[in-house]
């Protein structure tokens, strides 16, 4: 088999180096690095890799608003995520981004050359506790409170996104240029996702994109 050609996409310069390293180890091809998932999009375009490793967590563009739009440019690429975060919800909205695989950082230098083998091999690839908290999920299956949504029921992808370029103190003029959308586009999104999170205040949003991950503290 032929060596992988993979791309890393990781807000850390360090964190990045280290994954290539432990990559290349391997004899795989680490084509390209990028430090947000706009970027990330933009080099599987180019590249057309059969796997990225991607963050959740980024600025411009989050890991998981990136995943579908890096599955309908290359659909035959792969995508393995790593997060910090092992709770149910992050799990739920891997799964809906259309992500092979997830693991999380802590449990990174033990499993992602595994899961890397794995999704190469046609297979998905989730750590140990990230599996617990699905099959936990799946037992408890329509327990939730109907009234109880979560953030890709509420905002729709393109609503997350520009929530967090407005959450990263970009204005509506930056938004629009950035998505190559109209200014009064934007406007309309914001006063829908104000509408939409029932909030009174551009604090109410920031508490919203921290607490479902769309943006970092």
């Amino acid at each position: 088999m032929s060596a992988f050609r993979i791309v890393v996409a990781d807000d850390h310069v360090f964190v990045r180096r280290g994954i290539r390293t432990l990559l290349e180890s391997r004899g795989w091809n680490v084509l390209a690095e990028a430090s947000t998932g706009r970027e990330a999009i933009e080099r599987v375009e180019e590249l057309k890799p059969d796997i990225v490793v991607l963050d959740i967590s980024m600025p411009d563009l989050n890991g998981l608003d990136a995943t579908p739009q890096i599955l309908k440019i290359a659909p035959q690429t792969r995508v393995l995520i790593l997060t910090m975060h092992n709770t149910q919800e992050v799990m739920e909205r891997v799964l809906k981004a259309g992500a092979r695989g997830c693991i999380l950082k802590s449990d990174a230098e033990r499993d992602l050359l595994t899961a890397v083998e794995a999704l190469m091999n046609n297979q998905t690839f989730y750590t140990s506790m990230l599996s617990e908290i699905m099959l936990d999920n799946f037992l408890h299956k329509g327990e939730r409170p109907i009234e109880e949504k979560s953030v890709d029921e509420q905002l729709t992808s393109r609503e997350r996104e520009i929530l967090q370029l407005l959450v990263e103190g970009k204005s509506n003029k930056e938004v629009a240029s950035k998505l190559e959308i109209s200014t009064r586009t934007v406007e309309s999104h914001r006063a829908n996702i104000i509408r939409k999170l029932h909030c009174h205040s551009f604090s109410d949003l920031v508490r919203y994109a921290i607490r479902n991950k769309i943006v970092e503290t």
